[in-house]
């Protein structure tokens, strides 16, 4: 056959064929390849390494136009947003740096199937899902490692050749990004890889029809292979994990403490009181607003984070980044054109940094981290005043 044998693996099961495509996300090699195989196969169905999310991303284009950047604020999705779009910036800028378009390989598959009449299968987990798990997995110190991973391989330059690329055969887009921090959190390769293979498996072995052609990242085509002989329960992989209710309790516990301290040390000490209270609005007000800084929040965004940070820190319903953010979006909101060159943008940090969305993105997050620095340092100055005045 003429599209070649390589990165190509044959599995027979029960009465089916399934043929899957190892690519690489950025390689024009890969979308050419996926064209032969389906013209020379001419399958049944074909499946696509998407979920619904990341396919109306590719086939709306304006979709950028349409989100509600206060809904994102209100529903706590900033950080996840934010996340999307900077590994998103990974895969548009190696695509850049080869003339090609980031998921062309994808495109293709789609277009195949829109040509030959084939069933066409999203056959990967929600993106959202598999960020929930990863997530949930990795405590604070690891969610502050992630997101500094995720934007150092973003912004680390130097070209990328197509020969070196298709050596990258074996990760995907994320899996490329995160290969040292799995190295340190060995449970990310659970729900990054492995409850993926066994999604993808199950959802190749359900697509209809008796010849099914795969296109996959190549990382997961090994694990397919081996998942697909065993029946997946895909309920069971959609779940997002339940909340910890530890956070939740110390959310509760830490203002609790901290208040209690410095009402009982007014009554006893008036004057070391209101020093510990000076202490956490300063410590706290001071961070706050320096993430917001950092963003390049507007000044009364910066202010906004310094006045309301002391405040929202004895409650573990709200957040200074919230506040921050909408306070941004009222005063420098994103027209039309930041959401247009959004995909543009997200490939720089001086893009990241100029476009109205992603500043506003990024002030949420470090409004909100600027917070939590605060309440670490101010909370155990409040406790050492008390024991200082006991």
């Amino acid at each position: 056959m003429s599209y070649g044998s390589e990165n190509i693996t044959r599995i027979y099961l029960d009465d089916k064929e399934f043929i899957l495509i190892g690519t690489a996300h950025v390689s024009k090699y890969s979308a050419e390849q996926v064209k032969d195989v389906v013209e020379m196969e001419k399958p049944d169905s074909i499946c696509i390494e998407l979920d619904e999310q990341r396919y109306q991303s590719i086939m709306d284009k304006n979709k950028w136009k349409e989100m509600d950047i206060f809904k994102v604020i209100k529903e706590k999705k900033a950080t996840l947003l934010l996340m999307n779009l900077a590994i998103s910036s990974f895969q548009n800028r190696m695509a850049k740096e080869l003339g090609v378009s980031a998921g062309q390989e994808m495109i293709q598959g789609i277009e195949s199937a829109k040509e030959t009449g084939a069933n066409l299968v999203l056959a990967d987990r929600n993106i959202q899902i598999t960020f929930s798990r990863i997530w949930g997995n990795i405590g604070f110190k690891g969610k502050i490692m992630l997101l500094a991973q995720i934007f150092a391989s973003i912004f680390t330059k130097g070209s990328i050749s197509e020969e070196e690329l298709e050596r990258m055969k074996n990760q995907d887009t994320i899996n490329a990004i995160l290969t040292d921090f799995t190295e340190v959190f060995p449970r990310l390769k659970k729900p990054l890889i492995d409850e993926r293979d066994q999604y993808l498996a199950q959802k190749i072995k359900e697509a209809p029809g008796k010849k099914i052609v795969a296109v996959l990242g190549a990382a997961h085509v090994p694990g397919i292979t081996k998942e697909i002989h065993k029946e997946q329960d895909l309920e069971r992989l959609r779940q997002v994990p339940p909340k910890s209710k530890a956070p939740k309790i110390i959310g509760w516990i830490i203002p609790i403490l901290i208040i209690s301290l410095i009402v009982y040390t007014f009554i006893t000490n008036p004057a070391a009181g209101a020093q510990q209270t000076l202490s956490w609005v300063l410590w706290h007000g001071t961070f706050s607003a320096l993430g917001t800084a950092i963003a390049f929040g507007h000044p009364l965004t910066i202010l906004t984070a310094f006045v309301v940070s002391p405040i929202t820190a004895l409650d573990p319903i709200t957040a200074a980044g919230w506040f921050a953010g909408i306070v941004q979006a009222y005063i420098r909101r994103p027209s039309v054109s930041d959401f247009e060159n959004l995909a543009e943008d997200v490939t720089s940090i001086k893009g990241f940094w100029s476009n109205k969305v992603t500043r506003i993105l990024l002030i949420v997050v470090l409004a909100n981290l600027g917070s939590t620095v605060g309440t670490i340092i101010g909370g155990a100055d409040v406790v050492r005043l008390f024991f200082e005045h006991l």
